[in-house]
């Protein structure tokens, strides 16, 4: 990650479903804390772009297209390493708890649980959601197990 990013402001996570009208349609527009370098989103569009911005309105990943490869899967993986933006579709585990999940409409919560059948015809999660009247740029819930 470049080292001139605030780590100490928000993040707005712009993601658009490619499809639909003309310039496609606004999927989410989520606010987290800066340097999660890890998100999930549930039930991702197949053609996805992503813009990721501060308070301030500097550019942390500039617009990229992600399109799912392969069948979708009920969370998609993005992944910023060094100044670039990765998508994979997951069937989440252990590993993944604490990390913010991206719903459609702009909400954001914190992954506690993630259960499925081995044959993952189905699917039982929790989702932790906190706020912040003024969304103060260093806020974080206290005593929370959140991963970067």
């Amino acid at each position: 990650m470049d080292e001139g990013v605030n780590l100490m402001a928000n993040w707005t996570w712009s993601l658009r479903s490619r499809e639909g009208a003309m310039n496609g349609l606004e999927f989410a527009r989520a606010s987290t804390a800066s340097g999660f370098t890890r998100a999930l989103i549930h039930a991702a569009p197949a053609h996805l772009s992503v813009e990721i911005v501060d308070d301030q309105g500097d550019v942390i990943i500039p617009v990229a297209n992600l399109d799912r490869i392969g069948d979708y899967l009920p969370m998609t993986m993005l992944t910023i390493h060094d100044d670039v933006i990765s998508r994979s579709e997951v069937w989440p585990d252990d590993s993944h708890y604490g990390l913010p999940v991206l719903l459609a409409g702009g909400e954001v919560g914190l992954l506690r649980e993630w259960h499925h059948s081995k044959d993952r015809s189905w699917w039982k999660w929790s989702l932790e959601l906190a706020n912040h009247t003024g969304r103060p740029g260093d806020w974080a819930p206290p005593n929370e197990d959140v991963q970067s």
